[in-house]
């Protein structure tokens, strides 16, 4: 099944349009093992650095990136279907990904079809080929807290989300990631609508990102093939639509 727009690209930014629900895995250890086992392996399983410094050293360290994504969306068994096999996976894309910090990047999917979204710093712009269709919105504040930012945001991680330990699995160490909470109790970011996000650390990379709500399911995205602090042309970062595209501009 086709499904278009925000819904099948850069998972770790759609909450920058929305919320967008997306689900939660009842036991993460065994049941993502076959998706986390696709990710291309980094350094070895017995790091002795924890996954909260790594991550910290990842996104201090790396000025730019770029590298291969494998997106899946995931679901628990319905009550009719086997409950012996763990999550089922729903959808999948893959495709590349650069970034340069802060706050530019390019998430490009190829297949199964092709989109592309992409942040000069100041505007996401979300293209779709079969759509023949390019959305535009300024990015203002909408890509600090939201799990984009530990990928493409400043190197201030901690200042929008608290990094809490996980346990190891699938040779990959955890961190959760827990989006600070304003004075007065109100959440960080009310328009995040994942309830906990998770980074597996491997060789002081990011090799997979679950993202996962309170509705039964997960999107758990692997990153493999990266090259780092590469030099980019500034035309990487920006888009011309093709002839006959639609453009939409949000507020």
């Amino acid at each position: 099944m086709r499904i278009t727009g925000l819904h099948c690209c850069l998972v770790v930014s759609l909450a920058i349009y929305g919320s967008y629900a997306i689900g939660v895995a009842p036991n993460k250890a065994s049941q993502t093992s076959a998706a986390i086992n696709s990710a291309a392996p980094y350094g070895a399983s017995t790091d002795t650095v924890s996954a909260t410094e790594q991550l910290r050293q990842f996104v201090r360290n790396s000025k730019t990136a770029e590298g291969d994504f494998v997106q899946q969306q995931l679901r628990a068994p319905k009550p009719n279907e086997s409950q012996d096999k763990g999550l089922k996976v729903i959808r999948q894309t893959q495709g590349h990904f650069y970034f340069q910090r802060p706050g530019r990047f390019a998430w490009e999917t190829n297949k199964p079809y092709e989109q592309k979204l992409i942040s000069d710093g100041k505007q996401l712009i979300m293209w779709d080929k079969d759509l023949k269709q390019a959305t535009y919105r300024p990015v203002g504040d909408a890509l600090a807290a939201t799990p984009a930012a530990i990928l493409f945001g400043e190197a201030a991680l901690d200042e929008h989300f608290d990094l809490v330990e996980d346990i190891e699995h699938n040779g990959l160490r955890w961190v959760d990631l827990k989006p600070k909470v304003k004075k007065g109790g109100a959440p960080g970011n009310p328009d995040l609508a994942y309830t906990k996000i998770s980074v597996g650390m491997k060789g002081g990379l990011p090799s997979a990102l679950e993202l996962l709500d309170g509705l039964g399911n997960v999107v758990l995205v692997s990153f493999s093939q990266y090259q780092l602090n590469v030099n980019f042309a500034p035309s990487r970062f920006s888009f011309n639509p093709p002839t006959g595209t639609e453009i939409v501009k949000l507020k």
